[in-house]
């Protein structure tokens, strides 16, 4: 007899990295509860005190931090992931931070120039040098992938979530990913009937 699922809470709005989350979900088919809190909320913070989304209660136990709970997720339910302790798990995971390093983190300081860190405390400039990255990034992985649909090749694993949310992002505030490969690679992953549930909340 087959072990019941955790009953799994998504806390943070569909608008923020939590979108990444509520994709997987709905890519791997599991029923959950969707809590649409911005972050630092009275909500986000009950549950993870650096008040940032999204976080996932699995039954009444809470992870912190989009990628932790992708990888949680992917390993728990054995789907978009190679398993652990492999080579190719490794080379899996090492896209993964390169995608985090390469994109993530160079959108998140754009946004933080943007409309987060205190108004003194911004440097509209550095969004010019910070696209001129976000290209070459953009190109320099290209040259680096495989020749399948997704990033690993025939199977969609964790950094197709994390690539596609950020080309997102990016095109949303005006970091175009110039690179054709990528362009169509977005239209595809957006065309996903689980993305667009997950975007639909």
């Amino acid at each position: 007899m087959q072990e019941p699922h955790p009953a799994y809470t998504v806390i943070g709005a569909a608008r923020t990295r939590s979108a990444r989350v509520l994709w997987m979900l709905e890519e791997l088919g599991l029923p959950f509860t969707h809590l649409p809190a911005m972050p630092r909320s009275a909500e986000v913070l009950r549950h993870n005190p650096a008040g940032k989304v999204p976080v996932l209660l699995v039954d009444e136990a809470a992870i912190t931090g989009p990628t932790a709970i992708l990888t949680y997720l992917a390993d728990a339910h054995r789907r978009f992931t190679a398993p652990a302790g492999t080579l190719q798990r490794g080379r899996q995971d090492g896209l993964t931070q390169r995608i985090l390093d390469e994109f993530d983190a160079v959108l998140w300081t754009a946004s933080r120039h943007s409309c987060i860190l205190p108004e003194e405390m911004r440097l509209p400039a550095i969004k010019v040098s910070l696209r001129w990255e976000f290209t070459r990034n953009a190109a320099g992985l290209v040259k680096h992938t495989g020749a399948g649909p997704y990033l690993t090749g025939d199977e969609m694993t964790v950094p197709d979530f994390l690539l596609a949310h950020c080309l997102g992002w990016a095109d949303a505030t005006k970091f175009p990913a110039t690179v054709p490969l990528l362009v169509d690679y977005l239209v595809r992953m957006r065309a996903r009937p689980a993305f667009q549930r997950a975007m639909a909340r």
